[in-house]
């Protein structure tokens, strides 16, 4: 009979790679996530449960893992925001889980981060470490894992973020050049997941995973950059410590519009102490080899879609930032040139109440639409709104006011690029 994993996570980066991981080692396999579509997308062959981690009481959690042989934590969240609580997801979850593992033979694999410590300068270090410490005070059996800087062929978070700062045109953008960094391979690590679930090297112990190398940050990008097949930057710049303190306050303000910014205050706090871990122990316990980096990267293909998305990542923030300001200024413009708006209708002989509605409710859909565009749950559909409503416009426009086709200005040809980008947007919106 097979044994059973549940991997909590398992749509994420880390997640997916350990649930494929563990299957090929002959566990059946059960994912714990909150979206149904992001399972569908990533692991649609294995069984799903779907919950909230973070509402998700000891009680529940004692009928979900009843039948469980081992349980792996790859969920986690970088930093509070409108979709994540950390105290709720480091702490709390464990504490539950801990609970209803009580008197079982259960495993419980924790996915840390190396480096935490309750005295660390961010709340995501201080919180996975005393969600580590609750495991490890429980009396369960348990293992906890902390892997460095995870670099797979999935770009998700930090590692997007690696790609996207490799792939700056002309210029180096020096951001904690002299930070040491360590990197490990999704694949070892979900190995090396997979080998802690077996029981091979024994329980109730805690490792690093990490090469042996260490790279400065600035290193690191230039292979990164040469491995993108992308030729070395001409220049360099080094950002000064407040604009990246302002560039991380303005992610974190978007985390609450549920972006989760690889460039927000924790992820930039971390990267600036460096990311590094102590391999000596998993060494000892002789688990399996975790390569350096120039053999991960080998490993990987550098093709055109991971070129395309370098680059696209840097921009998809300027394409939302511009249709939202592009749809703002539309609706504030048509309300404080109300009258000149009514004109152009009212020329072409509509009423001059119909008038008055049309430019007021266009202008109010388009505000919606502009704020709406920002609120990341709600990106997509505002994206597709607007398409509708542009073309709703062309047509309107089309049959009342024509002559604007010829308009030297462009009112309606311009009206097609904005169409695109909107499309372009609503297309490339994926997390996982």
């Amino acid at each position: 009979m097979k044994k059973k994993a549940v991997v909590l996570g398992a749509y994420g980066f880390i997640g997916a790679a350990c649930a494929k991981a563990l299957q090929r080692r002959g566990f059946s396999v059960t994912g714990v996530g909150r979206s149904k579509t992001a399972a569908a997308q990533v692991l649609p062959g294995i069984d799903w449960v779907f919950r909230d981690i973070a509402d998700v009481s000891a009680s529940d959690w004692r009928t979900l893992l009843r039948d469980a042989d081992v349980v792996v934590n790859a969920s986690g969240a970088l930093q509070d925001g409108a979709r994540d609580n950390l105290m709720a997801i480091h702490e709390t979850a464990i504490r539950n889980i801990c609970e209803a593992l009580k008197g079982s033979d259960t495993r419980f694999v924790q996915i840390s981060a190396a480096g935490v410590s309750e005295e660390a300068p961010t709340d995501f270090f201080r919180s996975k470490a005393r969600g580590d410490a609750v495991l490890m005070a429980s009396g369960i059996d348990w293992i906890v894992l902390r892997p460095v800087l995870v670099v797979g062929a999935q770009a998700y978070g930090g590692t997007a973020l690696l790609r996207a700062a490799a792939a700056f045109p002309l210029v180096q953008i020096m951001i904690a050049p002299q930070a040491e960094i360590k990197t490990v391979s999704v694949e070892d690590l979900a190995a090396a997941v997979a080998e802690a679930s077996e029981g091979r090297l024994g329980s109730r112990f805690v490792a690093d995973l990490t090469e042996d190398g260490t790279q400065t940050f600035s290193e690191l990008t230039q292979t990164v950059r040469n491995w993108l097949g992308y030729p070395a930057w001409r220049h360099r710049l080094a950002l000064p410590d407040w604009s990246l303190r302002l560039a991380g306050r303005a992610a974190d303000a978007l985390g609450w519009l549920g972006w989760r910014s690889p460039l927000r205050t924790n992820a930039l706090l971390s990267l600036k102490g460096g990311i590094n871990g102590d391999p000596a122990a998993w060494k000892n316990l002789g688990g399996v080899a975790l390569r350096p980096l120039s053999e991960t990267l080998a490993d990987l293909p550098a093709t055109a879609q991971e070129r395309i998305f370098a680059r696209f990542y840097l921009l998809l923030p300027l394409a939302i930032g511009c249709l939202s300001l592009f749809w703002i200024l539309s609706g504030a413009f048509g309300l404080i040139s109300l009258g000149a708006a009514k004109a152009v209708l009212t020329d072409q002989g509509v009423a001059s109440t119909l008038a008055a509605t049309a430019v007021i409710g266009g202008s109010i859909i388009d505000l919606i639409l502009g704020i709406t565009v920002l609120v990341r749950k709600w990106t997509r559909a505002a994206c597709l709104g607007m398409i509708a409503v542009s073309f709703g416009y062309l047509g309107a426009g089309t049959v009342l006011t024509p002559h604007l086709w010829l308009d030297p200005l462009g009112v309606f040809v311009k009206v097609l690029p904005a169409i695109v980008l909107a499309l372009v947007v609503s297309l490339v919106l994926e997390d996982r």
